[in-house]
């Protein structure tokens, strides 16, 4: 009786999670064709309050993508073109001198909303892209030694073409390791390609969109994810995978702390999402690639036989022991 009034919190807190979850993917698919996946793994982002790297060639849908689901949480958003020419105060604000008031006073820059999407972000300077370093880790901006909180919830979107380029500067690793998740959306099939003519035939169905959750529901939401049970089995599961990126002589650099962290509360968010209050070493798995792969740096031996840090990581996922339930 004391366990299942214990379960009773966890059981509720789980299924307004689902519930959210699905409504906000029923509304996002709407209007994005074709990207069950990323909707999925983005939403999971935003509730583990993590950042999202998105690396596509350019028209397949990532800004339609970031307005649709500001839109489906009722949230600001935020477009910023990265250039060579973008300065930090660009992006974070400046005070200037009122004088209508006869004090300094901060003007927001587009860092201030609960979405921002850093289009092309690689195309900044170091200098530029370090700007992006405080916000997205603390959920904090520092303009002329004045703190500023970012309001909630916050998720920066950044795109980048992994095709192109000439003109760019590659993230460094720390900026590269506050990143969730890095996905793809890739291009829809030919029945897909077809749905998105018509849905797009008459006006884009991005105006109509509805919020289907509050941003203030989504912040509670998130607080509720530590409800999520994670065994210790599954969670030694998450450190070992970790881990063996370091061991691996593949690789220059390994998942940092960081990445087990966000392996762990990705997991967590995931579960909840389809309606589970406990993680199952299968959702780690399915997040292992997008949460781990852009995190590694390959020695040069394994970059001149061609392998790829996903094909690494793809082995040690078959070597690392899954744990399993105990039959007990």
């Amino acid at each position: 009786m004391v366990d299942e009034v214990r379960s009773r919190p966890r059981a509720e807190a789980v299924a307004a999670i689902h519930d959210a979850a699905d409504r906000i993917r029923a509304n996002v698919a709407s209007v994005v064709v074709g990207a069950a996946e990323p909707i999925d793994l983005m939403l999971a982002a935003l509730l583990a309050g993590g950042h999202v790297l998105l690396e596509d060639v350019p028209g397949t849908g990532k800004t339609t993508l970031a307005r649709a689901f500001a839109r489906s949480i009722g949230a600001s958003f935020r477009r910023i073109q990265f250039t060579p020419d973008l300065m930090p105060s660009d992006i974070l604000g400046i005070h200037y001198y009122s004088q209508r008031t006869g004090e300094f006073e901060y003007r927001p820059g587009p860092i201030v909303a609960n979405v921002v999407l850093a289009d092309e972000v690689n195309r900044a300077t170091p200098r530029t892209q370090s700007a992006l370093l405080e916000a997205m880790e603390e959920h904090t901006t520092t303009i002329d030694g004045e703190t500023i909180p970012l309001p909630q919830p916050f998720l920066v979107l950044a795109t980048q073409n992994p095709i192109e380029l000439e003109g760019t500067f590659p993230l460094p690793e720390a900026q590269l390791d506050r990143f969730l998740l890095r996905l793809q959306i890739g291009y829809p099939d030919e029945a897909g390609e077809l749905e998105v003519l018509r849905r797009f035939e008459a006006r884009s169905p991005l105006d109509a969109l509805q919020p289907v959750v509050s941003g203030e529901q989504l912040v509670a939401l998130s607080a509720s994810l530590p409800e999520v049970h994670v065994e210790d089995a599954v969670a030694r599961y998450i450190v070992q995978l970790c881990r063996a990126t370091r061991e691996h002589s593949a690789f220059d650099l390994g998942a940092s702390p960081r990445a087990s962290l966000a392996l762990f509360r990705a997991s967590r968010a995931l579960a909840a999402m389809d309606g589970r209050d406990y993680v199952r070493p299968d959702d780690v798995k399915r997040l292992a690639q997008p949460v781990l792969a852009h995190r590694l740096l390959l020695s040069s031996q394994t970059r001149l036989r061609g392998r790829a840090a996903t094909d690494v990581l793809d082995e040690i996922l078959r070597e690392v022991a899954v744990p399993v339930a105990d039959p007990a």
